[in-house]
């Protein structure tokens, strides 16, 4: 009894398949750069932290921050991209 609803569902959604995926193409990208301003966020500070505690590994702690930084940077960039390939296929 629930198969009609779904079919249904899915004969009005065929209409709106490239509105459904800009939309999820646009949340994608807003939470990719959301997530690495959290992961970015986090290690510098956990960086400044470790620094104040152990300033003789402050050069250490930075190149290993930067690393990561650049890192979390790159996922991002990746999520942005593929957003946008979503967005060109419509």
């Amino acid at each position: 009894m629930i198969y009609p609803l779904f079919q249904a569902a899915a004969e009005y959604g065929k209409g709106y398949t490239g509105a459904w995926a800009m939309m999820g193409a646009g949340i994608g990208a807003g939470l990719a750069v959301i997530g690495a301003a959290i992961g970015i966020g986090r290690a510098g500070g956990q960086a400044v932290e470790g620094m104040a505690r152990q300033p003789e590994m402050a050069g250490r702690i930075q190149t290993a921050a930067l690393i990561f930084a650049a890192l979390v940077e790159g996922a991002a960039l990746f999520a942005i991209v593929i957003s946008f390939m979503i967005v060109n296929k419509f």
